[in-house]
């Protein structure tokens, strides 16, 4: 078997990115190394991103893609809430989902079964 763990990924500040993962995408804190400055976020599936900040430059050079119960619902939500998006739910190349990014400008995509089925066809 083979199955993919984690992923790291750096960022400016920690704390920053952090408290954005937890507060908007509802990442767990799953432990934090603070003299390495590192804070690893686990989603409900299990999957950890680590965090680590760096004195280096940020160029973000994934997407990060998260599956939600419900796009459109979570949409709404997270804008009430003061959340910046690129877009919101629509028909992209991709399929269908709205599209955000964090503070260190990694982009976000988030996506649920449903809409993808009954709008993200070609």
């Amino acid at each position: 078997m083979i199955k993919l763990d984690h992923l790291a990924i750096p960022v400016r500040d920690v704390a920053t990115s952090r408290d954005w993962y937890r507060r908007v995408l509802g990442l767990e804190v799953e432990f934090e190394v603070p003299e390495h400055r590192t804070a690893a976020m686990r989603d409900d599936g299990g999957f950890t991103i680590f965090l680590g900040g760096g004195a280096e430059p940020v160029a973000p050079s994934c997407v990060l893609t998260f599956q939600v119960d419900d796009v459109e619902a979570t949409h709404r939500r997270l804008s009430a809430a003061n959340v910046r998006f690129v877009h919101g739910p629509e028909r992209v190349f991709w399929g269908y989902g709205a599209e955000l990014t964090d503070p260190d400008g990694y982009q976000i995509r988030l996506w649920d079964e449903r809409t993808m089925r009954e709008k993200g066809g070609s």
